[in-house]
């Protein structure tokens, strides 16, 4: 088939292959079941000791929830002693970021972009040293809930921020891409 040679010059395929992973980070999809007056998930199950199962060594000590705005942008902050695990309900979309500040890691200085939510439900285990964060594009609130491995102490809080913002590639980091 012959196209316009506009279309010929510019069409590209889109790639639908695997998205390279931060070293460490992890997915959990969670079981979604859904009847006739709604549906129901279990997010995250504990042993008898209080860890994590299925996640070795993550003993939750916190349990949290943020609330984004729509056109809300929350990043970048990371931990030195905390992993979390992320999960927003499948009825709600959340764009995330991770960044690996690690320098040890094989995949250092690698950011990936993903989506929570939309539509799926699963949980996002993010290791201590990646940064992370996230933007809202929806139109809606979406709610966050997050669970941590260490609680948070104002007097000693282990959290750490860079700016959104700080440098070129960040500010097109946290732009969607459009097709």
């Amino acid at each position: 088939m012959k196209l316009i040679n506009i279309a010929e010059k510019s069409a590209y395929t889109q790639s639908y292959t695997g998205v390279k992973s931060i070293d460490g980070v992890k997915f959990f999809p969670i079981r979604n079941f859904v009847g006739d007056e709604g549906d129901f998930c279990e997010v995250i199950r504990l042993d008898e000791k209080g860890f994590v199962e299925g996640v070795e060594g993550f003993q939750l000590r916190q349990q949290n929830r943020a609330r984004s705005f729509p056109g809300s942008i929350k990043a970048w902050h990371f931990h030195h002693q905390q992993d979390e695990m992320w999960y927003v309900p499948p009825h709600r979309q959340m764009f995330v970021g991770l960044w690996d500040l690690r320098d040890d890691s094989p995949t250092k200085n690698f950011r990936m972009r993903l989506n929570l939510g939309a539509g799926n439900s699963r949980l996002l285990y993010i290791p201590r040293g990646v940064a992370h964060g996230y933007a809202n594009f929806s139109g809606n609130s979406v709610d966050l809930f997050y669970f941590a491995n260490n609680q948070f102490s104002l007097e000693n809080p282990d959290e750490n921020r860079v700016s959104w913002d700080f440098d070129e590639e960040s500010r097109q980091f946290w732009t969607p891409e459009r097709d």
